[in-house]
């Protein structure tokens, strides 16, 4: 008894008050670096330095902590916004102020961003719609600020133009690329700017966003032609949806008609099978990379043609970019680092090009701008539900373009 009311009232052993934020933290963390599924109470507790039942002083389950970390990332961002919006300036001082708000968040919680854009998807329904109004109010905030600034502009295109915004400061989640923060921060929100100023195209004008989730399903990413196509095909609808690890065997066998012991004489197992849709999404990107660059005119023509070659592939086949971008973590380490160095060396043909028709831009610059521009066709590309009829997928063309060469 001595020895326990010795080590809770010694200074170095009292357990910090702000423990809770501690852990979803560190879980948030290590969410977005091995995906919701991949982490363990215990490893979370590790990371605190604490042990795994201590955990549960403050949640129930691994479910409340990711809720408690997509909750607080929300209301961070907004929280920022709102301070920033509540000095008496003028509208284009405020606008500044609510994108430098943004996006010293963005920075400062790099490691957890991508809450809001992968691992939302494990919440409940009610929570993932909790999320989604949450960052439909930021949008709000930032699209009524934006239509003082141009009372001409249509509010749609507004919201259109806040969501692109707030997809180019949140895109240094997507990415590691090394760079320093106050750096980072000011790229970001130039970039932000640019795009909320930025006068749409009459062709373009009207694709607007509509807030709704894609109308889903829908990918040409592979046309069944045989039972191998069609498990790649089903593979790939299910990991998109529900996400790798709600998935089993069963389930992509019974998708395709075929008996889960029948899926086995195609793949040794589930992880190879995301393995094989990896492989055929980096060679779908690497042939229409190379057709981009091969008929360029120059750099700036280069560019051009390589944006529309991503477009062109995300708008025809957005599942299987989305679980391309999503699922890495659960990769086979070798095809893990294989996929990602080829993922790199795709941004480097970005890199590369803008550097050339921006040569004030230093290299960390232009990757940080190339990854902004990846994410903002993603990010518009459901927003807009992939529609191709309506001028969807040229509108996001043409603001991807626009953000990297003002």
């Amino acid at each position: 008894m001595q020895a326990t009311s010795t080590a809770q009232t010694t200074p170095g052993r009292r357990r910090p008050r702000n423990r809770k934020a501690q852990i979803a933290l560190a879980a948030a963390e290590l969410f977005c670096e091995r995906g919701y599924h991949g982490v363990g109470i215990d490893e979370i507790a590790a990371v605190v330095g604490i042990s795994g039942p201590a955990v549960y002083r403050h949640f129930p389950n691994k479910y409340a902590i990711l809720l408690h970390a997509s909750r607080e990332l929300i209301d961070t961002l907004v929280t920022a916004a709102d301070e920033a919006l509540a000095v008496p300036e003028e509208p284009a001082e405020q606008m500044a102020r609510l994108l430098a708000a943004t996006a010293r968040v963005s920075v400062q919680r790099r490691r957890v961003g991508a809450l809001y854009q992968w691992q939302a998807r494990y919440l409940e329904p009610a929570h993932q719609g909790e999320v989604r109004a949450g960052l439909t109010a930021l949008v709000r905030r930032i699209s009524d600020l934006l239509l003082e600034l141009r009372p001409d502009l249509p509010p749609p295109s507004a919201v259109l133009l806040s969501r692109a915004a707030l997809s180019a400061i949140g895109s240094i989640s997507t990415h590691r690329a090394a760079i320093a923060d106050s750096r980072a921060e000011q790229i970001l929100r130039s970039a932000a700017w640019t795009l909320l100023t930025t006068d749409l195209p009459a062709a373009v004008r009207h694709a607007t966003a509509g807030g709704s989730e894609p109308a889903g399903g829908g990918s040409a990413s592979m046309r069944p032609g045989s039972r191998r196509e069609a498990l790649l095909t089903e593979a790939v609808r299910l990991f998109d949806r529900l996400g790798y690890h709600a998935v089993s065997i069963d389930d992509i066998g019974r998708a395709a008609g075929i008996n889960a012991s029948g899926v086995y004489r195609y793949f040794p197992g589930k992880a190879d099978l995301l393995a094989a849709v990896y492989y055929r999404a980096a060679e779908r990107l690497s042939t229409s990379t190379t057709s981009a660059l091969a008929t360029a005119s120059s750099p700036a023509d280069a560019l051009r043609r390589l944006i529309d070659a991503y477009v062109d592939l995300t708008f025809a086949h957005n599942d299987l970019v989305s679980v391309y971008l999503a699922e890495n973590n659960n990769l086979p380490t070798p095809d893990r680092h294989e996929l990602r160095r080829l993922q790199r060396e795709h941004v480097e043909e970005w890199v590369r090009l803008l550097v050339t028709i921006r040569p004030e831009l230093a290299a960390s610059e232009a990757r940080l701008l190339a990854h902004a521009a990846l994410n903002l066709v993603m990010d518009l590309g459901r927003t807009t539900s992939f529609n191709r009829s309506d001028g969807s997928e040229q509108l996001v063309r043409f603001l991807a373009l626009r953000m990297l060469v003002p």
